[in-house]
């Protein structure tokens, strides 16, 4: 293997001791993932009280938030190993909590919920191997953040649909078999957008694995 070809591997897959700023913990990004986690919680219990409102800005503070956390951490060299756990487990735990919420209301949304549920764990799975063959997670790519942007759309629409249920006289008005069907082709559309980034993602998996396999093929040669 030429020295060039390696550095690109080692460019696009770093390993866990290449990123001076790997092991650090305590960072503005973490902390907002950590703030992101807590916030799952009055979420749901404003969602359970059917406080929409408080709900709808909770969610849209949650997405906000993530938004910005990724940009901090690119900004200011924050980036580290554990953060990459955070933000996506930050994202499974919100969608896990938003899901349940969304089926108690409405069990039509459980088939679509479900298939996000399932895209999430199944990655977060394919993450923590990763991270336990010692190389650091590929950041975020275009399409998981379209499709979370998606779904935090989705849920505020949604919530906001049922909180115009619940008001004497709201400025815009949506009947609740309308906001239903709305609610669910836009579930549907995100539903699409999370497949696709799964299966590029897990592309992106399978050729880390695969190069990580010949790197210690490789090694292994060179010892003998």
């Amino acid at each position: 293997m030429s020295t060039k070809k390696k550095s690109k591997e080692q460019k696009n897959y770093p390993s866990s001791g290449d990123t001076a700023l790997s092991n650090r913990a305590f960072t503005i990004p973490n902390l907002i993932c950590l703030v992101r986690i807590l916030l799952i919680t009055p979420f749901v219990e404003f969602f359970l009280d059917k406080e929409y409102m408080w709900a709808a800005l909770v969610i849209i503070l949650s997405g906000l938030s993530d938004c910005f956390d990724g940009l901090i951490a690119r900004k200011f060299n924050q980036e580290s190993e554990l953060g990459k756990i955070l933000d996506p487990l930050a994202d499974k735990l919100t969608l896990l909590a938003v899901g349940v919420c969304l089926c108690l209301i409405e069990p039509f949304f459980l088939p679509v919920v479900f298939i996000l549920v399932v895209k999430d764990i199944l990655m977060l799975i394919g993450s923590t191997k990763v991270v336990k063959m010692g190389i650091l997670v590929p950041k975020s790519r275009w399409y998981g953040k379209v499709g979370t942007v998606m779904f935090y759309i989705t849920v505020t629409f949604i919530v906001f649909v049922e909180m115009m249920q619940t008001m004497e006289d709201p400025i815009v008005y949506i009947d609740h078999e309308t906001g239903k069907w709305i609610s669910m082709i836009m579930l549907c559309l995100t539903a699409v957008m999370m497949i696709f980034a799964f299966i590029m993602y897990t592309i992106t998996f399978r050729d880390i694995m695969k190069k990580a396999e010949a790197k210690e093929e490789n090694s292994a040669s060179i010892t003998n």
